[in-house]
């Protein structure tokens, strides 16, 4: 007869070098008789073919050498095992077959790609049909399929095919008191139902109703077919249909008595994955809103908030513990923030509003639907009812792949003669220096701004003079005064002395600032401030504060000159107050601040006590103790038994504060003015309390789904009374900090359209260390905009003759703020012809900052930069001399002033207006651009563009930038070798900082383009201005997890020291854009080829993971029906999500 095997070579199921076997061993001769006889020759000598395969499973069984020849590259013996089974009719050959390939179950993959799974099913149905089923056949089959099915991810598909289901299903309805054969099946049912239209199939032919007949109460007995069949269950209920059968059938009590009654039994804790299994079961089944409902109704809340704390003690019921947390969680009824709207508190009129956008929708929005509770289920979108396998890896649909737009082209966009008016802010580029001119413009006393911010405006150098008052403000201005402090807390005797050992020589005690007349405020004693403005306190004539003397430290800061520039600074709300630390100031601590080691079990414990909200809800206080909303007095009278709560003041951010124990506080942030989201930013003023108890303090209006609150990070608190003891500084400072997903429901409105979002929480604990402080909470260090203009006006003292200075006004914001630009390089050596040519020859360093408000670092990295380029060393003198540095310090200043985290006055993002932006809504990107356009035209564009940021989910400083190579190799579109032609010195820059600068990771830095961000500052500059060195640089809000201060969180020390590297980086790249030959500081190919690059969101891309893994899971999950969102996983041990993989709203840039 010819060989079986022949057929199937000519079939194509096996190709003909697969059939080759070695000759050296018995097995393999065995396995050659048994294919001589497959095919008829089998049938008729059945005796002979069941001996071989005797001999073959014997050997199999009692020599591992035996199973690693047949399964050996090169072998057919699993081919011929397989055709054996195929051909096979007896029972007892079938027995054996199957048998050989389980004792090679380790290698199922294998059997899987011969395409044994397909003939098992044959074999499974054809069995089924003899009256009745052999059920020793039935059991191996359905032993052996357990076994395969999870290495074949076509196995649901080939099961439904094949008919597969029915079999399983009616073997599982005959045999439900036969424990033998029920559990193979159950197994098997479980693979089945990992296929979400088997599992709609299933359900509808009852096999839901089926598995709740299995499932019992406690027992020693079966526990092992209980446990499949939790698990075949749980898979079942991924599917809504099945879920609601589950709710129609009254089934969700059933499983919460279930649950208890072996909570209480298992005492040994012996069958923890059958209470999990319980659990997962009721997980699935509250993804829909039935479903929770259901659980609230059958008490489900107090059952698993009680279980749980029970489970508390015993470590290894975490995975118990924290499925009980995410089902509470999801069924925790939503809540409406507790605001009348989520606009912001603070109204601004726009001149005109663009007819598409969302500011355009939140002004179309009639009142009360701004912030609407949707109950409906997340993704209700329609089951799959056929199979949608996708095997191809994820991609990144963000990355550009237009190479017309990935080749940057030159395009100043405006005729030169409407650019020509800019040409005032550029003297240095035609001075001749032949008369002696103060180029120096000082904010102090206000300006004359020539011209609107329209489109028509024509860009002032703004000339100051000390008879302006345009921009002066006429209400009264209320500074820190001793009225807030008790007497006995004032600076005394031996705190000057610390002063005196800080000073050295200077000896003198602090001079007091006399108020006078100046109006005062109470912030520490009792009563409320409202009303109070510019009353005289008893006493409060000619009120004395102690002022700590910081003038050798900080050098920039001057306490009487930051009260005159808040005069000239403009808020929506109208500010009239002066925070403490901004009057003060802030010395860096000497003292190293470490990240905060993440305490085991912080966010269980926080989330399980807002579960107890609901659970008990007499012990909640639920009392306002502060209210923006109500501006004629937001500060609630009480009786002193509460903190109290201040943010109006300039950049401050707090809207409501909620006491909701004793000492645990709701805080809600406000939003960016004319939005309805970007709640991050905070800076808010506590006093009242009392010293050694801690308080507990929850932002509960956060968006961002991850935080670096969760990886080391802390909040940063400012002390009055350590200020005025000699230490006036910012420190970080909370425990139990953690950042996680609330119960309070995002409106679609705000979330872009997506429904059934929630906003997060963070929370942090502390304690104050003395009586009657005024204390500061802030996001990260605060720099105000009235802080920028006393730095720029106490640079002037830094000038020597030999440094050309000047600062101009570039345009009016929105809010009627000036916005300066600063120009800095080194005066000619004389006014001779070749000193000149050199100085007007100097290629240009454009730099700016602060588009985001909430991203203060970048302010205090340009801060370092500044006193770098006015400084008197040696460096400094070369830099100046290399290089003409234009500089916008705050691009928006109104966003800084009124407390916004994102946007300015208009309610958009500043940084995505750069393709064409409005005049007269953005005045500072257009005419910031326009300079640049300018540039462009004159053939002078800048060699290097920077913008500085901050980045609040990644650690370190690092660099954006565009090239077309890296994003072609990153988005594998086809491309010429023309096409992928372009100069490697945008690398250099970072390359360098990565060199010489603690806080810079290359690793962390991307070269990539991406389509979201085409009207950012550094693609646009890139692509129309055409300057290849356009950088983005981001500065890490939290610290550093490489170099020198690996484990420490950031400073103003470090954020500085970083703005002056970046200085000293400049000098060295105009070193080496001199040398024909630097391509040793580049290597692209070892950087970038030879790192495993990976995508991690659809904006950022980073080289390596940013986070190590946590003891502790952490659910970041943006929403608690995902199901890779569940924290733990079979067996306990936690799983951990990298933070940057998460941020639907884009943080960087």
């Amino acid at each position: 007869a010819e060989c079986y095997c022949a057929k199937i070579i000519r079939g194509g199921r096996i190709s003909a070098p697969e059939m080759k076997v070695p000759s050296n061993s018995r097995i393999v001769m065995l396995l050659g008789q048994l294919e001589r006889m497959n095919g008829e020759a089998m049938v008729r000598d059945v005796e002979t073919a069941r001996q071989v395969t005797t001999k073959i499973l014997h050997l199999i069984q009692t020599q591992e050498k035996s199973g690693k020849e047949v399964m050996s590259k090169g072998s057919s013996g699993m081919e011929v095992i397989l055709a054996s089974l195929e051909v096979s009719s007896q029972t007892t050959l079938e027995f054996l077959c199957i048998s050989i390939v389980t004792d090679l179950g380790r290698r199922m993959g294998v059997f899987v790609s011969k395409g044994g799974t397909g003939i098992l099913f044959q074999i499974l149905t054809s069995a089924s049909k003899e009256l009745p089923p052999s059920e020793e056949l039935m059991l191996q089959l359905h032993s052996l399929l357990a076994k395969v099915g999870p290495k074949d991810r076509k196995f649901g598909v080939k099961a439904r095919l094949s008919g597969a289901l029915n079999v399983t299903i009616s073997l599982i309805k005959q045999n439900l008191q036969n424990a033998k054969l029920l559990l193979p099946c159950l197994q098997v049912l479980r693979v089945y139902s990992a296929n979400s239209v088997n599992a709609i199939s299933l359900g509808k032919n009852g096999v839901v109703e089926l598995m709740f007949k299995i499932i019992a109460p406690y027992s020693k007995k079966n526990t092992s077919l209980l446990k499949v069949a939790l698990d075949a269950l749980g898979a079942l209920l991924k599917s809504k249909t099945n879920a609601r059968r589950a709710v129609d059938g009254s089934h969700v009590p059933a499983l919460l008595a279930l649950y208890l009654d072996w909570h209480r039994n298992d005492a040994r804790h012996r069958h923890m994955l059958i209470r999990k299994g319980l659990l997962v079961c009721l997980r699935n089944i509250t993804n829909i809103k039935l479903g929770r409902k259901a659980f609230i109704e059958a008490d489900g809340m107090r059952i698993l908030y009680n279980t749980s704390t029970e489970c508390l003690p015993v470590r290894t019921l975490d995975p118990l513990i924290n499925t009980s947390s995410l089902i509470m969680r999801k069924c925790f009824p939503k809540n409406r923030l507790p605001v009348p709207t989520i606009k912001s508190a603070f109204h601004y009129q726009l001149p005109h509003v663009l007819p598409v956008g969302p500011v355009a929708q939140l002004y179309s929005q009639p009142p009360g639907v701004d912030d609407v509770v949707d109950d409906s289920d997340d993704n209700e979108e329609t089951e799959a009812e056929t199979d949608t396998d996708n095997e191809e890896d994820e991609k990144n649909d963000d990355i550009e792949t237009d190479l017309n737009k990935l080749h940057p082209t030159k395009s100043p966009g405006r005729p030169f003669e409407e650019l020509r008016v800019y040409e005032r802010f550029f003297l240095e580029l035609s001075e001749d220096f032949q008369v002696t001119v103060n180029y120096n413009i000082l904010f102090l006393q206000g300006y004359n701004f020539e011209g609107s911010k329209g489109a028509s405006s024509t860009p002032s150098s703004g000339s100051l003079s000390s008879s302006s008052s345009s921009a002066r403000s006429t209400r009264p201005i209320i500074v820190p005064t001793a009225q807030a402090l008790s007497p006995k807390h004032m600076a005394t005797p031996a705190s000057q002395e610390i002063w005196n050992s800080i000073k050295g020589q200077h000896t003198q005690p602090p001079s007091p600032l006399l108020l006078g007349d100046i109006a005062t405020r109470r912030v520490g004693g009792g009563g409320s401030d409202c009303g109070s403005e510019g009353a005289e306190d008893e006493g409060g004539e000619g009120a004395v504060l102690e002022v700590p003397d910081t003038a050798l430290l900080l050098p920039l800061h001057d306490p009487d000159l930051y009260v005159e520039m808040v005069k000239g600074t403009r808020s929506v709300p109208q500010y009239a107050e002066v925070a403490y630390p901004d009057y003060f100031g802030h010395v860096a601590p000497t003292f190293k601040e470490p990240h905060l080691e993440r305490v085991y079990g912080v966010q269980r414990s926080k989330i399980f006590q807002d579960i107890e909200r609901l659970i008990h809800p007499n012990d909640i206080l639920d009392k306002v103790v502060y209210d923006l909303d109500i501006p004629s007095c937001p500060v609630i009278e009480d009786s002193g038994e509460s903190l109290k709560f201040n943010s109006q003041f300039e950049s401050g951010n707090l809207r409501k504060a909620i006491q909701v124990r004793k000492y645990e506080y709701d805080l809600v942030l406000n939003s960016d003015i004319n939005s309805n989201h970007y709640h991050q930013w905070f800076y808010l003023e506590v006093s009242g309390m009392r010293v050694g108890t801690t308080y507990r303090f929850n932002i509960i209006n956060c968006e961002k789904s991850n935080s670096q609150f969760n990886y080391g990070m802390q909040v940063l608190m400012y002390s009055v009374q350590e200020a005025i003891s000699g230490r006036p500084r910012w420190v970080r400072t909370g425990t139990d900090i953690c950042y996680y997903k609330n119960h309070f429901a995002r409106s679609s409105i705000a979330a872009g359209g997506q429904k059934g979002k929630s906003y997060f929480t963070l929370t942090f604990s502390t304690t104050f260390s003395h009586k009657d402080d005024v204390c500061y909470f802030a996001y990260h260090y605060p720099y105000t905009y009235s802080t920028l203009k006393m730095h720029l006006a106490k640079l002037e003292a830094l000038r020597t003759p030999h440094i050309y200075l000047r600062q101009d006004v570039l345009c009016e914001t929105l809010g009627g703020n000036i916005c300066p630009l600063l120009t800095i390089t080194a005066m000619p050596e004389s006014n001779s012809n070749d000193h000149i040519c050199q100085f007007r020859n100097r290629p240009l360093i454009f730099l700016s900052a602060r588009v985001h408000p909430g991203e203060t670092n970048a302010s205090w990295v340009m801060k370092g930069t500044l006193e770098f380029l006015m400084g008197t060393s040696p460096l400094a003198a070369s830099l100046r001399e290399a290089y003409i540095f234009k500089i916008v310090p705050m691009l928006n200043p109104d966003g800084v002033i009124n407390g916004n985290h994102r946007c300015s006055l208009s309610g958009e993002d500043l940084n995505r207006q750069w393709q064409n932006p409005n005049p007269e809504l953005h005045p500072t990107i257009y005419h910031t651009k326009s300079l640049l356009q300018y540039l462009a035209h004159i053939q002078r564009a800048p060699l290097v563009f920077c913008d500085y940021h901050g980045h609040s989910r990644k650690k370190n400083v690092f660099m954006y930038g565009c090239s077309v190579k890296e994003t072609v190799w990153q988005s594998n579109i086809s491309a010429t070798s023309s096409d992928l032609h372009e100069d490697l010195g945008y690398r250099t820059l970072p390359k360098i900082l990565s060199q010489i600068a603690p806080a810079f990771s290359m690793a962390s830095c991307s070269f990539v383009v991406e389509r979201s961000k085409e009207a950012t500052a550094r693609v646009v500059v890139w692509r129309e201005i055409g300057v290849q060195r356009s950088y983005t640089m981001e500065s890490t809000l939290c610290g550093c997890d490489q170099g020198k201060y690996k484990g420490l969180q950031i400073g103003t020390r470090e954020l500085e020291e970083m703005g002056a590297q970046f200085c000293v980086a400049l000098l060295r790249l105009k070193r080496l854009t001199g040398l024909r030959n630097h391509q040793h500081l580049l290597d692209l190919e070892s950087d970038i080829i030879g790192t495993q690059s990976k995508v991690v969101s659809p904006t950022t891309y980073v080289m390596e993971e940013d986070e190590p893994s946590f003891l502790e899971a952490i659910d970041y999950s943006a929403e608690s029906d995902n199901e890779d969102a569940e924290p733990e996983n079979e067996h306990g041990n936690n799983v951990h999500e990298n933070p940057d993989h998460l941020d639907q709203l884009s943080d960087s840039y």
